[in-house]
């Protein structure tokens, strides 16, 4: 089963968020199923310098519209996993984040940009790819940014490969003024509701949502939630219509990076069996960021972006009744600059007790999931949510709003499901001030039952939660669209 993945981001290299990580872990793990994968990335600069010795491949000439020509190279991870670098430096040799600009706004050509990744993986999954000796029988995309990829495949090549079109989060779908459509070699033929038009405008999600042959998205929830008004972000008509052919399919977690007992970032790396060793991590924890040394109360932590969708405007808000709990509070994010105000003035009213720390740094984060009793997250909605689980692999229970991801994942605490081996963790339903405060006091009145909690944390760390379950399901589904390469 060969199958190319088509993706603007990939980790560690390029990320912004959970596509990156994606993309960066599923492939390997079909590889380690059996695929012959291959991936298909922009060649930014963090990739050309990652990869000094990439091959160039073939030259790839102009497309159509304002499609430019464009080279594409051959690379190999460390860990044997074969890379196609779309090379444009004209699009893509840009700093920082793939998408914005310095000034923090969307690059005004990102229509062009991903255009030209959609385009090229539709021509490297055609009768005339243009590299000799391999051809995908699965194209698999993800978000908006390859969201063209199937349109241009069913309509402007031939004898095509299966497509899967993965959505990671819904909100963001590649919307463009109809204006674009000659610039992207689309015709007057393609701007219809069967096409790429979306509400007057072009989407490019919206197209690969009519006509990939299969859609998937990050969660089993998530999957229902799309298709309501609530949640479906004006496509919930054609998801619904789609439904037979959507499928939810929760991510995973790389466990080389994110095991408690292998974490390079600790103080006391520690695994199930030794977890009274985790109490190491708390204290070094408290001292990196401030907070006073206490071991008579528990440590929430929060590792997010500081967004409205994240629900951290909740915890900003319930930031001073947690400190009466007594509680602690430590921080790590960025985002929406009112709400990195509202938490740098949380921590000023409360030092020592109250942490905070604006902008990314992984080690820390990595030191928060060890060294926090209980993780925030308090999502208004969330896809699938990759946090919750590195939290339950590291023993740190989550508290959680019951949406998407995190519903498939956690389970509320209850006596039974805590003697069941099930709940490993606390559910709310209403994303209000009254559910978090209550839940949250609710939790930290059960970290003093030592034994109890002890169990939950068991019950957390005994999960699995990684690639393989996800990559046999995904496996299973390319079977399913071209059975005869297996």
């Amino acid at each position: 089963m060969k199958v190319l993945f088509a993706t603007s981001e990939i980790t560690p290299w390029v990320k912004t968020g959970g596509l990156g990580d994606v993309a960066g872990a599923l492939p390997l793990a079909l590889q380690q199923a059996g695929c012959d994968m291959r991936v298909l990335a922009p060649r930014y600069p963090a990739l050309r310098d990652a990869f000094p010795q990439a091959h160039h491949l073939v030259h790839l000439p102009w497309m159509g519209g304002h499609l430019p020509g464009a080279d594409l190279y051959e690379a190999e991870s460390a860990d044997g996993l074969k890379f196609f670098l779309l090379d444009c430096p004209a699009l893509f040799d840009r700093p920082g984040n793939p998408y914005l600009g310095a000034d923090g706004h969307d690059w005004p050509d990102n229509h062009l940009r991903f255009a030209l990744l959609a385009r090229v993986a539709a021509r490297l999954s055609g009768a005339g790819t243009p590299v000799p000796g391999w051809r995908p029988d699965v194209l698999h995309c993800h978000d908006w940014q390859t969201g063209l990829a199937p349109y241009y495949l069913r309509f402007y090549e031939s004898d095509g490969a299966a497509t899967v079109l993965t959505i990671h989060n819904l909100a963001f779908q590649g919307v463009f003024s109809s204006d674009v459509m000659g610039e992207l070699a689309l015709t007057s033929s393609d701007w219809h509701m069967d096409g790429v038009e979306y509400y007057g405008y072009m989407s490019f999600l919206k197209a690969g949502l009519r006509h990939a042959d299969a859609l998937t998205t990050v969660s089993p929830t998530y999957a229902h939630e799309i298709q309501s008004p609530a949640e479906g972000m004006g496509l919930q008509g054609l998801l619904t219509d789609r439904a037979s052919q959507l499928t939810g399919i929760l991510n995973g977690i790389d466990y080389a990076t994110w095991n408690p007992a292998h974490d390079p970032h600790l103080a006391a790396p520690y695994d199930r069996e030794h977890l009274y060793v985790k109490a190491a991590n708390k204290a070094e924890l408290q001292r990196q960021v401030g907070l006073t040394e206490r071991i008579d109360c528990p440590l929430f932590g929060v590792v997010s972006r500081l967004t409205y969708q994240k629900g951290l405007d909740l915890v900003a808000a319930a930031g001073d009744l947690l400190a009466e709990f007594p509680a602690q509070l430590v921080v790590l994010g960025n985002g929406e600059k009112g709400l990195e105000t509202a938490f740098r003035e949380l921590a000023e009213r409360h030092p020592g007790n109250v942490a905070v720390t604006i902008g990314f740094n992984e080690a820390l984060a990595h030191r928060i999931e060890a060294g926090a009793d209980i993780f925030l997250m308090p999502s208004r909605f969330e896809p699938c949510g990759l946090n919750q689980m590195y939290s339950l692999a590291y023993g740190t229970p989550p508290l959680v709003r019951a949406t998407g991801g995190l519903a498939d994942t956690v389970v509320n605490y209850s006596a039974a499901g805590l003697a069941d081996g099930s709940a490993n963790g606390f559910v709310f339903n209403d994303a209000t001030l009254d559910a978090v405060v209550g839940t949250a006091r609710w939790a930290a009145l059960l970290w003093h039952d030592k034994a109890s909690w002890h169990q939950l944390q068991q019950n957390a760390m005994a999960g699995d939660y990684s690639w393989n379950g996800p990559a046999s399901r995904y496996l299973d589904l390319y079977r399913s669209l071209r059975p005869a390469a297996t």
